[in-house]
């Protein structure tokens, strides 16, 4: 990738459409204006203008917006041409782009990575902004708008200036013990607020199975015997037909899934072969499939159509695994005892779903009282964390360490949640101790 390249691409989605947004980034930005526009707007001021072939034939007119780097998204002079949404307009600019000196097409993500190249974003933002544009859900919205607005690497600086402070105090007694105004007693000062934040990446950890969910949907496997009305509840619950219905017993072979939105939630709800014991082989592979996604189940909606019909899942589902268990096919009047099930419904007259859905959503995550969802939300925040807080508590412990290797462990763990915002610390700690102790005066 050249980074003296300018770079051009659309924007906006799929086309025809009623605007599409073509956004250009990179030192060529204001020749390419000269050159279709006639002249280059106001910065961050819209423009209507005539946009031009290099032959003088008119493309299409359109508002015309310039930004002048630093101020703009990547940190380069941006432009964007807001036109009509047509195909013949869109390729006739992009093909007019692609002949222009010093200009390609931008690969996927580029705008993005150069913003981050340029100190406009960090990664947890350009994390989070990949997941803005495909959230799907209002809680998933609401993690995404968290990380791509900073809220997250606020945490993270946050928690990097303190181990910053920390490593500064220890230089302090160490390199300049002999002045008066170095407080004395690192571990005083130092190592109370290391524990506390400690008990903060903890408990910041025990989050993230909060954010799995919200980002990839709580899994909610139905499974039961054959013929217990797992295909007809999967459709009833997607309001559409997903899986085949029918009396045959084994009718469902393989697993099925569909997305739901369940109280901003996204779930994901997954029809499974009916457990039992076969010699069919193709419904064998199925029953297997069930096993493994039962395994990684969320939550099983254990059906029956009978009150005993709820044993088979004992040797399928790990005991850490909720089970809400479903009696169904209210509607045939079978005799359910009070007890026998946690909830009793009808696909075909929908009695009890209400009740099944609220059951649901206990299972989600409760977020009442926050007011803002600063949550680790990918695998790499998590491992990254949990080796700060390593590197923090063995610090803390290895009291017979010197206090050089002791700040070295806090410097480890600064490093591993710089690593999260792709911002590593490689700040002067003289400078710290300067401005907190006056040495040299």
């Amino acid at each position: 990738m050249t980074a003296t390249h300018t770079i051009y691409a659309l924007s906006s989605g799929a086309l025809p459409a009623g605007v599409a947004v073509v956004r250009i980034s990179g030192g060529h930005t204001e020749a390419v204006l000269q050159t279709l526009c006639g002249g280059v707007p106001a910065p961050r001021t819209a423009a209507l203008r005539s946009i031009r072939s290099r032959n003088g034939d008119v493309i299409d007119s359109g508002l015309v917006l310039y930004f002048r780097g630093p101020a703009s998204f990547t940190g380069e002079d941006c432009a964007e041409f807001q036109i009509h949404g047509g195909r013949a307009a869109v390729n006739a600019l992009l093909g007019e782009l692609s002949r222009l000196d010093g200009l390609r097409h931008a690969e996927a993500g580029e705008f993005s990575r150069r913003a981050f190249q340029n100190g406009k974003l960090d990664l947890v933002e350009v994390e989070g902004l990949a997941d803005l544009i495909v959230a799907e859900t209002e809680m998933q919205r609401r993690l995404a708008v968290e990380h791509s607005g900073g809220g997250q690497s606020k945490v993270y600086a946050g928690w990097a200036k303190r181990l910053t402070h920390a490593r500064a105090m220890i230089e302090a007694e160490l390199d300049f013990a002999d002045e008066d105004d170095v407080p004395g007693s690192v571990s005083e000062r130092i190592w109370q607020d290391m524990s506390l934040l400690s008990q903060e990446i903890a408990a910041h950890i025990a989050d993230a199975p909060i954010a799995e969910i919200i980002r990839d949907g709580l899994k909610i496997v139905i499974a039961g015997e054959p013929n217990a009305g797992k295909s007809s509840l999967l459709n009833a619950l997607a309001q559409r037909d997903i899986a085949i219905v029918t009396e045959i017993a084994g009718t469902t072979r393989d697993v099925l899934s569909v997305d739901l939105s369940l109280a901003g939630f996204s779930v994901k709800l997954y029809d499974t072969a009916g457990l039992r014991e076969t010699n069919e082989k193709v419904e064998q592979e199925g029953i297997r499939r069930a096993r493994e996604i039962i395994e990684r189940a969320d939550l099983v909606l254990l059906l029956a159509d009978t009150p005993d019909g709820f044993e088979v899942i004992s040797d399928f589902a790990s005991a850490k695994t909720p089970v809400l268990r479903v009696g169904t096919k209210l509607d045939r009047g079978k005799d359910w005892r009070k007890g026998s099930a946690d909830v009793l419904v009808s696909t075909k007259t929908g009695e009890g779903m209400e009740r099944l859905l609220d059951a649901i959503a206990a299972h989600l995550p409760d977020l009442s009282g926050r007011t803002s969802l600063s949550l680790p939300s990918r695998r790499r925040h998590v491992d990254s964390l949990r080796q700060a807080q390593r590197a923090i508590a063995d610090s803390m412990a290895r009291q017979d360490l010197g206090l050089d290797i002791r700040a070295e462990l806090l410097r480890l763990a600064g490093d591993a949640i710089g690593r999260i915002t792709g911002r590593v610390d490689v700040e002067n700690l003289l400078d710290v101790i300067f401005s907190e102790f006056c040495i040299g005066k």
